[in-house]
């Protein structure tokens, strides 16, 4: 049901220490939208029963939902805000053919129940698991509102795109909206520019990180930060090509749950089949990923992902959406049977690029 990919870093001080809390100093949380309900059982132990017994500080990573994840998952009670945020967003529905406005405020809404009145100061304030969410600030066509000037600007980013992924940093500007500072080193050297997290700009940030071009609408000027139209950190980290250097743990792994077994670097990467992520951004890292037998059985034989609002109607898809959340606990007893038990040494496996 579970397949555990390992980089040879991760392998080397995995067999010769164990599978523990400690060996951990970063977890990554991807985009994908409603891909994510997979990972939920994963999501629903992870921090409160394996991470939350490490004796370091574990930086929490992610872009769009993966960032949503992380703003739970630094709560005081992660499983409860979890919780939260699978039930609000898995039965979300639209009008007949929604606004990016109308889109965007319903994030904002589910962001706000998923936070409550404690969730901020939770992230501000947690001792041990520091957030981290990501965007990319707009320099091209698409930092204004207009749809048409959106569209030329992603046709331009995509195309330069198509040929070296440094040209990016032409089109936009990593943001990192942070606890604390980070050091990411990025093959592509895209740069980073950190902002501390704060009660004023949190909440924007959070929906920034998640703010997809022409789909939702952008996050401007958020507060203490450059200023500028901010949308989907995806955008340059779909799916991550970078390792991290936290301060006080340079040498830690990166624990990642995620839906593919082969990560894609940005999000104008999808569609380019030559465009891999680099090994050595890698190395550290162990990947956990729903097995092809697991999604298998899933009702449509497939995750959870936007294509459902559009192909199903919202009774059928809240059914299948709620399905997947419950099958996936069966992943999180998995992970918590393996790793107390060792066996999960023997189940990592080498990462297919």
């Amino acid at each position: 049901m579970l397949d555990v990919y390992a980089g040879a870093e991760a392998q080397a001080v995995i067999r010769k220490n164990g599978f523990l809390p400690d060996n951990f100093s970063a977890m990554l949380g991807a985009s994908g939208g409603p891909k994510w309900f997979v990972l939920a059982g994963l999501d629903r132990v992870i921090v409160p029963e394996f991470l939350s017994r490490a004796n370091n500080t574990i930086d929490i990573i992610g872009t769009s939902a993966g960032a949503f994840r992380a703003a739970c998952l630094t709560q005081n009670d992660p499983k409860a805000a979890i919780d939260r945020l699978a039930h609000h967003y898995s039965r979300t529905t639209y009008s007949e053919n929604p606004t990016p406005t109308e889109i965007s405020d319903s994030a904002r809404h589910i962001l706000r129940v998923m936070l409550g009145e404690q969730g901020v100061s939770d992230i501000l304030n947690n001792a041990q698991f520091k957030a981290h969410f990501i965007t990319a600030r707009s320099k091209g066509l698409d930092k204004y509102p207009n749809k048409y000037a959106q569209m030329i600007g992603l046709l331009c980013s995509a195309a330069c795109n198509s040929l070296s992924r440094t040209t990016i940093r032409s089109f936009y500007e990593r943001v990192t909206f942070g606890v604390r500072d980070l050091d990411f080193s990025c093959p592509a050297e895209l740069g980073n520019t950190y902002v501390a997290l704060n009660q004023n700009n949190l909440e924007d940030a959070l929906v920034a990180s998640g703010s997809i071009p022409m789909v939702m609408d952008g996050v401007k000027d958020i507060s203490d930060a450059p200023r500028g139209m901010y949308r989907d950190g995806g955008i340059i980290d779909y799916h991550f090509d970078f390792t991290i250097q936290a301060p006080d743990s340079p040498s830690g792994l990166v624990l990642y749950p995620h839906f593919y077994k082969k990560p894609i670097p940005g999000w104008f990467d999808k569609g380019l089949k030559y465009r891999k992520t680099h090994p050595s951004s890698y190395a550290n890292v162990v990947m956990l990923v729903p097995s092809d037998k697991f999604i298998a059985k899933l009702p449509f034989g497939k995750i959870s992902d936007r294509n459902d609002f559009v192909n199903l109607d919202a009774a059928t898809r809240i059914k299948y959406w709620q399905t997947i959340l419950s099958e996936t606990d069966r992943l999180g007893e998995l992970f918590m049977q393996w790793s107390s038990s060792g066996e999960i040494i023997d189940k990592m496996q080498d990462f297919q690029f």
